[in-house]
């Protein structure tokens, strides 16, 4: 059997640490070559999705009311389920939040505190993701009313997905950007990776971990990010009131894809435990929900260990 080496590298991307790690007897070569083309993946993702920088696709289409845009494909997938998942959750999960964020104070980038620079309107009226249309011969978008789109909550796990793409061929790795991680094949000793599942309340230790094979783990809470306007909300919030969900500490979800995972830890958190539940069930994902009392709740194929 050939030696297998372990190769790590980190570097910040969409707002947040990413680690990646190779398990390999592939040429060095070809490793390297491969963890380039993710940083280049993360970055074009970036490039399109960013709410913080004036020229990405997103804010340019945020700028826009009431005409068709020409979007790239990857902008056009990200909303198109974006959608998809709104439609499924009743609105419970929405891209178009970003107004209401802004208005709880997340104006900045929580890493580098540089600002959302203006969009030019206020929003008059109320929005919800039936407010976004798309033309699919065309890949268009058009918006009916000013809105603030947010897609936090999906194109970290589509990024991580193109770079899973990637990475296919190695023995095993390991991708992880601030709570979203796929895990592909094996790890160093031959095993499904262990993965832990981080304490809301105490950050340095775990609730428990998990093993993880050819599948990705999500994590979403209210703990990281914090408003700096309105006490005790944070970042994610339930879009018919505009404030957050308090009866939830954390929610992890498994899947077979990082998207997946990264937008339906997202709906199952603002959803709640018994709502969230449902939704799993419906589209057999498992489910970790972390409660106020840290008491846990899970679907039956959860295994913590």
């Amino acid at each position: 059997m050939s030696k297998q080496n372990i190769y790590k590298q980190s570097a910040l991307a969409m707002g947040t640490s990413v680690h990646l790690e190779i398990v390999s007897a592939q040429p060095r070569s070809i490793v390297f070559s491969r963890m380039d083309q993710v940083w280049r993946i993360f970055r074009q993702v970036e490039t399109s999705c960013s709410r913080f920088a004036c020229d990405s696709e997103l804010s340019l289409l945020s700028m826009q009311t009431g005409i068709w845009v020409n979007v790239s494909d990857t902008l056009f997938e990200l909303i198109r389920f974006a959608l998809q998942v709104a439609e499924m959750t009743d609105g419970n999960f929405d891209p178009t939040v970003g107004h209401a964020m802004a208005s709880l104070g997340f104006k900045y980038h929580y890493l580098t505190r540089q600002p959302i620079l203006d969009d030019g309107h206020e929003l008059e009226t109320a929005v919800s993701f039936r407010d976004v249309q798309l033309d699919e011969r065309t890949r268009s978008v058009m918006l009916t009313k000013p809105i603030r789109l947010d897609l936090g909550a999906v194109a970290k796990g589509f990024a991580v997905d193109l770079a899973t793409n990637e990475l296919q061929s190695f023995e095993g790795f390991l991708i992880e950007a601030g709570g979203d991680v796929y895990a592909g094949g094996l790890n160093s000793n031959r095993e499904p990776w262990l993965i832990g599942i981080q304490h809301p309340l105490h950050p340095e230790s775990l609730m428990g971990s998990i093993r993880l094979s050819n599948a990705a783990v999500c994590t979403s809470g209210g703990y990281e990010r914090k408003s700096t306007i309105v006490t005790n909300e944070h970042h994610l919030l339930i879009p018919q009131t505009g404030l957050s969900q308090k009866n939830v500490l954390s929610c992890s979800v498994i899947a077979p894809y990082a998207m997946l995972a990264d937008a339906f830890s997202t709906a199952a958190y603002i959803l709640g435990p018994q709502e969230g539940l449902k939704l799993l069930k419906s589209t057999e994902l498992e489910g970790l929900w972390v409660l106020p009392s840290t008491e846990l709740q899970r679907t039956d194929n959860f295994q913590l260990l």
